[in-house]
């Protein structure tokens, strides 16, 4: 039980550390370490039933279950760039990685130097259509407007904003983006919030997240400790034995 509860700690502090490592990443959503109390090993291996109120009954720990992710909102930051959009309330950008297509919230975006708008990586921002969202790098007037929308030379272009059937269907696949499951939903420009000039802060709270470190490390080394003990029992009885 104190192994199981050491190697659960080392899974949070894991997390926690990623957390950390992504403070000031844009648009980064943050990770929470979920676990499982365990029935007994008696119990576990069905040599019998809970709920008898035996010592074979008090429990068996815990164990670590899986990372979800936590998809509140993170602070706006004013940075006035015109390709630095972030969209308030729900809803993803639409990119294209490779032959797949991704999700993200960070609305960091460049303009190459033939005018394509792309994610930091490289990625291409897709417009309503799925097409690669294309402007003319020798016309300086663009602009985004509050429904997500580039005007150009008296064109608009829509930016795909989306929203997946569930958040809780969402993949993370590294590089702040995320595979849907199933085909997501287009979101109608009424109902579509773009903050031009802004960017999605991280949603991590440095402070909240040193203190869970901390208690974290604490628990660790508890079970680190009573392993110890375990041991240096475990290690007196048989002494006495041999002894005897």
């Amino acid at each position: 039980m104190s192994a199981e509860g050491a190697h659960a700690q080392t899974k949070r502090l894991d997390v926690i550390a990623n957390n950390l490592a992504n403070v000031d990443t844009v648009g980064f959503k943050r990770e929470l370490a979920i676990f499982k109390a365990r029935y007994a090993e008696a119990i576990e291996e069905g040599l019998i039933s809970p709920g008898q109120g035996d010592l074979e009954n008090q429990g068996g720990g815990i164990e670590f279950l899986a990372t979800v992710t936590d998809f509140g909102e993170g602070p706006l930051k004013n940075t006035g760039g015109r390709a630095d959009l972030a969209i308030e309330g729900e809803g993803f950008f639409l990119v294209q990685k490779g032959d797949e297509q991704l999700l993200t919230r960070a609305g960091n975006f460049v303009v190459n130097s033939v005018g394509e708008l792309k994610t930091q990586q490289g990625y291409s921002v897709l417009g309503a259509g799925g097409a690669p969202i294309v402007l003319n790098p020798l016309d300086p007037d663009w602009q985004f407007n509050r429904n997500g929308q580039l005007r150009q030379g008296g064109a608009m272009q829509d930016l795909a904003i989306v929203r997946p059937a569930s958040n809780g269907e969402l993949i993370k696949v590294g590089e702040n983006l995320f595979r849907p499951q199933s085909e997501p939903e287009p979101i109608p420009l009424p109902e579509r919030r773009v903050a031009v000039g802004f960017l999605e802060g991280s949603g991590v709270k440095a402070a909240n997240e040193m203190i869970s470190m901390i208690e974290t490390s604490r628990f660790f080394e508890a079970n680190i400790q009573m392993m110890k003990t375990q041991d240096e029992m475990l290690n007196g009885l048989v002494n006495r034995v041999l002894r005897v």
